[in-house]
């Protein structure tokens, strides 16, 4: 039997930990989505705000780019700054600047107030979505926890399609005429509600041993992030001009003097940033390596699929998004199925959502190469909808694996070395996958560029479920 969540704030006693009512879970729910939207939705706006600010295809790219890689390079230290001071206050402070920093995006006057904007904004997500996973951790236990890393996982993977189609139906509706705009202040009232119910119904946890900030570490992730990141998200924009080369062939001693320093750290009792010792937990290590394929080949999947419908297939905004909208509808409907399954199936359900995904993008591939230029919704729709059965039933559960075994006391740290390591992911798929597919484009076409990077993103999956066999057999 599962325990059902209810709708107010639990309220224990003096000597008993916090617990995460119905209202609060929403309110984490609602902040854990914002982000990822805000990662996607600016993929079918890409076109109107180049045309709109006259910015050219590298400046574009930073667009996304610089929001992905500040996002992705602060989640680690936000999660330790919600360990040190309080998740709650971390949280909320987030919320605020996420809210701000989108409406600085909406009314920035240029392309490049709109990349400074979009960096801050990142930089606001990093310090928002830890607190998220952390107070889950911190404040659930048993079937209570289970719902909610089930629901947590569900809204991950939902937002990250609903971004995307959401983007195009606010681009087309011109709402009040502000046009790309609206992608980014529709945030303004939704932040607005989270932290009145956030300040209401969110408790504060923290870290009972709270370490300082480990800033040797900090630094050195964030080298290593943007050296491997900068490089191939405007490496092909920029023609690939030396200093790209310079910053990937630096990416590998910037990545071995970070495992180094914190290997270090960890040794001599201190709490490093990314602990190693958190990486004998298996569940955790192996729950990771299998993010990281699943991420890079959603995002990049999500990037080239608008692109290819725009720029190639002639749709406009609204019907580019809603393209895939069978797969976020499916998504949604599986995506609640998928953790009932895992007490009975245990694991078993990861591989057979990545058997089920495969077969998804493989008819998505075969109409791509079928029906183009004619393909829309209805020419995507077998395969949309197979490929949304399949990812919702691996994304909740790996999730939920992930952190099953993570200690209370870290678990700031360890929601920030999950997030970053899909965060990372994500940006590197658009990075890659959208780097192959435009470069393919100009010498075999828009069609054939298409069904190659569709053909990469297959293997990805394969790969994804030959790991998904090595996880635990079962869910602590």
């Amino acid at each position: 039997m599962t325990e059902t969540i209810t709708s107010r704030p639990v309220r224990p006693s003096p000597s008993a930990p916090p617990v995460l009512g119905g209202l609060g879970l929403f309110t984490v729910l609602l902040a854990a989505a914002l982000p990822l939207i805000d990662f996607f939705i600016v993929n079918v706006a890409l076109p109107t705000i180049g045309a709109e600010l006259s910015a050219g295809e590298a400046v574009l790219e930073l667009v996304v780019a610089g929001y992905g890689v500040a996002y992705a390079v602060l989640l680690v230290l936000g999660g330790r700054l919600g360990d040190l001071f309080g998740r709650r206050r971390l949280f909320l402070g987030g919320m605020a600047a996420f809210g701000l920093t989108s409406l600085a995006c909406g009314l920035a006057p240029d392309a490049w107030s709109l990349v400074l904007a979009r960096v801050a904004q990142g930089a606001s997500a990093a310090a928002m979505l830890p607190q998220v996973l952390a107070t889950i951790q911190a404040t659930t236990s048993g079937p209570r926890r289970a719902k909610a890393m089930g629901l947590y996982g569900a809204t991950a993977g939902l937002s990250m399609v609903a971004g995307q189609i959401l983007g195009g139906l606010l681009v087309a509706a011109d709402v009040a005429g502000t046009g790309w705009r609206s992608v980014f202040l529709v945030n303004v009232p939704v932040v607005v509600l989270g932290l009145i119910l956030g300040a209401r119904a969110v408790p504060d946890t923290r870290s009972p041993r709270p370490e300082p900030v480990d800033v040797p570490g900090t630094v050195l992730l964030a080298a290593s992030l943007l050296t491997l990141l900068v490089p191939l998200t405007e490496g092909r924009a920029a023609g690939w001009p030396l200093w790209t080369w310079l910053s990937l062939a630096a990416f590998p001693f910037a990545a071995a003097a970070f495992y180094a320093v914190e290997r270090r750290a960890d040794r001599t009792g201190r709490t490093p940033l990314v602990p190693p010792s958190l990486f004998a937990i298996v569940s955790l290590r192996r729950g990771l390596l299998l993010i990281v394929p699943f991420s890079i080949g959603f995002s990049g999947f999500m990037f080239v699929v608008a692109v290819a419908l725009q720029q190639g297939a002639g749709l406009g905004p609204v019907d580019a998004g809603l393209a895939l909208a069978p797969l976020a509808v499916v998504f949604f409907l599986f995506s609640v199925a998928g953790p009932r399954l895992v007490p009975r199936y245990g694991t078993r359900v990861v591989p057979a959502g990545a058997v089920l995904q495969g077969l998804g993008l493989a008819l998505m591939t075969l109409a791509a190469w079928r029906s183009w230029p004619d393909l829309g919704m209805v020419e995507l729709l077998p395969g949309a909808a197979l490929a949304g059965a399949g990812q919702a039933l691996q994304l909740p559960v790996v999730f939920r694996v992930v952190l099953s075994e993570v200690p209370a006391a870290r678990a700031g740290v360890g929601s920030g070395v999950m997030i970053t390591t899909q965060q990372s992911s994500l940006a590197l798929g658009v990075a890659t996958l959208g780097t192959l597919f435009l470069s393919l484009s100009t010498s075999l076409g828009m069609r054939d560029a298409l069904v190659t990077t569709l053909l990469v993103q297959l293997a990805a999956v394969a790969s994804t479920g030959l790991l998904s066999l090595r996880l635990p057999r079962t869910v602590a």
